[in-house]
């Protein structure tokens, strides 16, 4: 950050872009406990009317408030997404001293390639991507992990907390981006274990139901297995709106790129990201992920 970033005394002004599923509540969260001026923008003009009922101003566009506001968060599809705002409205348009907060999940490279341009303009940037479930992004009970400068932290962590319960410091720019994808990646290759073992399970005569209470007692016991085994599987159920199977597909794809960055094989998220693309071609691209529980193999 440059010395135009307001004090800590300042009243801040603050801006967000991408008020999607996870972004609207996050951004209600902030702008209800945080008391801050809020400008908001949206390719879709109903949760940008859902915040302005709370007190959010309407931005025309994401470089309008890159050239007014202190801080601007985006949460955004993915790094595409993120790429295209960042070069096309905030580097051209942002003001010196604006710090851009990306809480979207977006690759490693990207992020600090971003952090590097926008810094030679005199703006900051932090990676703050997101996990937990929607219910926890309504109740502000997130988990972020945070790339960025020690400053920038200190700044941006009070205004986080609105929206989550566990803030993490990962270490610099990107850092966050390590630890998100690393953290999809373990649930991703989980849910397909819990599928393997579901289907094998069915197979052998045990009650699927049966099988996921047991494992839950013992050492197989996990958050996919309570949530994506008990909550998807189990009711064969796996509605759009939820974390689909191309959004999933996404993210393994940056795990698979962190793993060519750092020289190393991940064969466990390579399984993964097979068995998505098979779900996607069964046509479950829309679906929740753990829909590929359906496309199990046969021998």
């Amino acid at each position: 950050m440059t010395n135009d970033t307001p004090s800590s005394t300042s009243p801040l002004t603050l801006g967000f872009a991408g008020l999607g599923v996870m972004g609207e509540p996050i951004c209600r969260n902030m702008l209800v406990k945080s008391g801050a001026q809020m400008q908001v923008f949206d390719l879709s003009a109903e949760p940008v009317a859902r915040l302005v009922g709370y007190g959010a101003s309407t931005a025309e566009s994401v470089g309008q408030m890159a050239a007014k506001v202190d801080i601007l968060f985006l949460s955004l599809p993915g790094g595409a997404q993120v790429e295209k705002v960042v070069r096309e409205e905030i580097l051209p348009y942002g003001r010196e001293g604006l710090l851009v907060v990306d809480m979207s999940t977006s690759p490693v490279g990207l992020s600090r390639d971003l952090e590097q341009e926008l810094r030679a303009k005199g703006m900051g940037f932090a990676d703050a991507p997101v996990a937990r479930t929607r219910q926890a992004a309504e109740d502000g009970t997130l988990s972020i992990m945070v790339g960025s400068s020690d400053a920038d932290f200190d700044t941006i962590r009070p205004l986080l907390a609105h929206a989550a319960t566990d803030i993490t410091h990962c270490g610099p720019v990107g850092c966050g981006q390590v630890v998100k994808i690393l953290n999809n990646m373990v649930l991703f290759e989980t849910v397909v274990a819990l599928s393997e073992a579901l289907c094998l399970g069915r197979a052998a005569g045990v009650d699927d139901a049966l099988l996921f209470d047991t494992l839950a007692k013992g050492s197989a016991d996990s958050f996919a297995l309570r949530n994506h085994g008990m909550k998807a599987m189990l009711p064969d159920v796996f509605p759009t709106g939820a974390f689909p199977t191309d959004y999933a597909l996404k993210d393994v794809s940056y795990a698979l790129d962190l793993a060519n960055l750092t020289g190393l094989r991940a064969h466990g998220a390579e399984l993964a990201q097979a068995r998505m693309e098979k779900a996607r071609e069964a046509g479950f691209g829309d679906a929740y992920f753990p829909a590929l529980v359906r496309v199990m193999d046969h021998a």
